[in-house]
């Protein structure tokens, strides 16, 4: 009975931090949870005993993955029913192999009479080897990173500063840091240990100090830098879709970005409000861009009639998700190339048409491409029996990583390009940093997912790569969330009278483009301190668990 209540007990911490965990996020996104919610998995990991104890911690740990992405990923559904759990099933055992660490190597409860430092370097090796998983679980089979423990302090903004550093994989540690040093401390008081307690106590209000006085330093200093100012109109139709499949015509379509444009640019015309740039979403345009070798291009009449259509009102750049065609001239016409390459890019087109493209690098696994499908074209029949549509082949991954570059405010400023969850992949996007003024655009359709929480938890996530590299970040988005982030992480959205997102007009923008915008530490190394960090954590607890190990044998004093 003791050994079934126990295991009851355990795997009931484990769902309970599962469950909180994912209230840290939106849609419900209250993030304060997300300092305490791994506390009860953690404190059913320490208890596990005997020689198995890995074993018995990675599949505790998984239990607390499963309940933390049935929830997390949930919208995935939407697309394809068995796609959240099977992703979620997956994604959990990054929580497995944590479970497996803390259980056995990682655990201070089987350590025995410790010291505040002790204390210290437990909690400082099971952070750091949580967040080199979240790093792993953003890599591995092209990674899902979303939601790492970081994000869920997007409402705290002097704490979110800190991404700068190490990026949002750094606030991660510093969140399960405090997590372990709170529930040691509260083992240690039960235990009449009183000043170990406090000691540790006020190592996580020193680490949360240490943290909240750098956002807030960074925040002062950066919101006073020299900048130009960029007005930049955000288009966002909400069409209707099922699945990738937009349920209107090619005209509707084209009508709609046209009208809805003419009135947002048509009260601006002539005033020093009129917008630099004007933004439409991924794929917005229905007709297909045709492009040569030699850079000779040509478009569908109907996305050329639509683009001089609203040029009637001023110039602006024009930025907009289109899919882009590998093609030859023959008879006087541009035409698809014969096996040529299709591109999900991103166009931007100058007042005068002068036209430059993005193309996007990271593709969707089964949205965009499916890997092996021409060796193992039965992948292609689970394709289309779990989302309903037929595959239409795979886009090519673009290859360059110079920005593009458009005017705002009489000056050049750099485009850090990206497409669909792209800008929640920061290892792919410091790539294009550069010196001087530059923004992150990203043109996104998130109408996949219907009106679930997905867009909210990208717009959330996206947020910490302007935090990150110190650029504004601009959205446009199908069904939302439109909007744009300031450097520090201030956001303005495009919502209805209810404040949902889900709705059909344009955001007017205004950002501060720092002219001389700082390279943070986190564009310089990227992900490497992390996961140098990760594998110290891994060490101090294989180091932790050796010494315990030879004293069990008598080989110790």
């Amino acid at each position: 009975m003791p050994f079934v209540l126990g295991l009851f007990l355990r795997l009931a911490a484990c769902v309970v931090s599962g469950v909180l965990l994912s209230l840290a996020f939106p849609p419900v996104d209250t993030g304060v949870l997300a300092w305490v919610a791994l506390m009860p998995m953690l404190a059913a990991l320490w208890t596990v005993t005997g020689r198995r104890a890995a074993w018995k911690g990675f599949g505790y740990g998984w239990v607390a993955g499963a309940a933390f992405f049935a929830i997390n990923v949930s919208w995935l559904g939407t697309v394809a029913p068995v796609a959240p759990y099977a992703l979620g099933g997956y994604l959990a055992l990054y929580f497995a192999c944590f479970g497996a660490f803390t259980a056995k190597w990682g655990n201070p409860w089987r350590f025995g009479p410790g010291t505040w430092k002790t204390d210290l370097m437990f909690a400082f090796a099971n952070a750091a080897f949580w967040a080199g998983l979240e790093w792993l679980r953003s890599w591995v089979i092209t990674g899902f990173g979303w939601n790492s423990l970081g994000v869920s302090l997007h409402q705290m903004l002097p704490l979110a500063q800190g991404a700068d550093v190490f990026g949002v994989l750094g606030l991660s540690i510093v969140v399960m840091f405090v997590q372990v040093l709170v529930l040691l401390a509260v083992r240690r008081w039960v235990k009449r240990e009183r000043k170990t307690a406090l000691a540790g106590l006020g190592a996580a209000v020193a680490a949360l100090a240490v943290l909240g006085g750098y956002g807030v330093y960074r925040m002062t200093t950066l919101e006073k830098l020299e900048s130009i100012p960029l007005k930049a109109l955000l288009v966002q139709a909400n069409l209707p879709q099922e699945g990738g499949t937009v349920l209107v015509s090619a005209e509707q379509t084209n009508m709609a970005y046209e009208d809805l444009t003419s009135a947002g640019l048509e009260p601006l015309k002539g005033t020093p409000r009129f917008p630099d740039w004007v933004l439409w979403p991924e794929s917005s345009l229905a007709g297909r861009l045709f492009i040569c070798e030699d850079g000779k291009w040509g478009m569908w009449q109907q996305n050329v009639d639509t683009i001089h259509q609203v040029r009637q009102y001023g110039d602006f750049t024009l930025l907009f998700g289109i899919t882009e065609l590998e093609s030859v001239e023959m008879d006087g016409q541009l035409v698809q190339k014969e096996k040529g390459k299709a591109w999900n890019s991103m166009a931007v087109m100058g007042p005068h048409d002068d036209l430059q493209t993005f193309r996007k690098h990271h593709l969707v696994i089964f949205g965009e491409t499916i890997p092996f499908v021409d060796t193992i074209p039965w992948l292609k029949d689970i394709y289309e029996q779990q989302s309903g549509m037929e595959y239409g082949g795979a886009f090519t991954a673009g290859e360059g990583f110079e920005p593009q570059v458009a005017e705002a405010g009489g000056q050049q400023v750099g485009v850090i390009s990206s497409i669909c969850f792209e800008d929640t992949v920061p290892r792919l996007e410091r790539k294009f940093v550069r010196p001087g003024p530059q923004v992150i655009v990203n043109v996104t359709n998130d109408g996949w997912f219907k009106e679930s929480g997905a867009a909210d938890q990208h717009f959330v996530n996206a947020m910490f790569r302007a935090i990150e590299l110190r650029r504004p970040m601009l959205r446009c988005a199908n069904t939302g969330v439109s909007g744009a982030i300031s450097p520090v992480g201030r956001t303005q959205r495009l919502v209805d009278e209810t404040g949902s997102h889900f709705t059909a007009g344009s955001l007017l923008a205004e950002v501060a483009v720092p002219k001389d915008p700082p390279t943070t530490l986190y564009a310089r190394l990227g992900d490497w301190p992390v996961i140098l960090l990760g594998l110290t954590g891994w060490g101090i607890g294989f180091w932790f668990r050796k010494g315990r190990d030879l004293k069990t044998q008598g080989l110790k004093k």
